[in-house]
């Protein structure tokens, strides 16, 4: 009876350690993050303060396990910047004495991509998100806990953000918006104002 209870574990261990193996060979993310195109390697990351390390940390690992390649200054092809964060926290309800009940945090960083000959790939661009969460003036310490937790959920929303706004960059894309600019400068393509 033991004997057979034992096979049966075993057996069990291998099916889900197969799955677990097919699962990470075939490129699966826990994260849901979308892929982010080899055409924006090698890709410099600039966390510019007071950007938290938590989402500079965050949007690394956002990075790394999509397989893209990350350079530093000189080398890479393609500059991340992450700056102007901001980060809120307001009463959004009220007791009847007149004290929060209520708090939403909020988080907002400027995104910009620009290649290494200063075209701009993507514009800066506000990125935002909140969260709200009960206010118990009776457990402070745990409260405290719950918006130390909220604030790292804050940071991987946004760094799941930032990727999905690198991920539709297609070597196609980046050649039209390439062409683009060097349209829009090119000395030929001005139009004389008009008073």
């Amino acid at each position: 009876m033991r004997a057979r209870t034992l096979h049966k574990n075993a057996a069990q261990l291998i099916a889900v350690s197969a799955m677990a193996i097919s699962l990470a060979a075939c490129g699966f993310q826990l994260r849901g993050a979308p892929p982010v195109s080899s055409a924006l390697e090698p890709l410099h990351l600039d966390c510019q303060a007071p950007t938290p390390a938590t989402l500079c940390h965050s949007v690394r690992e956002q990075l790394e396990l999509g397989g893209v390649e990350l350079a530093s200054g000189e080398a890479a092809s393609y500059h991340l910047k992450i700056r102007n964060f901001e980060r809120d926290r307001r009463a959004s309800a009220i007791t009847v004495q007149a004290a929060a009940a209520e708090y939403t945090l909020r988080h907002s960083v400027d995104l910009e991509l620009i290649s290494a000959d200063d075209v701009p790939i993507i514009a800066s661009t506000r990125l935002t998100t909140s969260e709200s969460y009960r206010y118990d003036e009776t457990n402070v310490l745990a409260k405290q806990r719950e918006e130390e937790n909220l604030q790292q959920q804050l940071s991987d929303r946004l760094a799941q953000q930032i990727i999905f706004r690198l991920a539709p960059i297609t070597p196609e894309r980046l050649q039209d918006i390439r062409d683009s600019h060097h349209k829009a400068d090119a000395p030929g393509d001005t139009q004389p104002t008009t008073p």
